[in-house]
């Protein structure tokens, strides 16, 4: 019995086949974490916290820092 092989077309679209069942089916990659460093974080808290309204301990009037 002899054996026959694919022609280089064909051998090309199963390739392409693949590729494209990899492309619509593989697991979309989770976004990479986001972190920061210490100076970073803390400066990024300090100008959040900027915003808030803040009131005066010797109890006078509210002022924004």
């Amino acid at each position: 019995m002899a054996r026959k092989t694919a022609t280089g077309e064909e051998a090309a679209a199963i390739a392409a086949a693949v590729a494209r069942f990899e492309a619509e089916l593989a697991a979309v990659p989770a976004a990479p974490e986001q972190t920061y460093g210490a100076w970073q974080r803390v400066a990024l808290l300090e100008g959040v916290s900027a915003k808030e309204t803040l009131q005066d301990p010797q109890g006078g009037a509210r002022w924004q820092s």
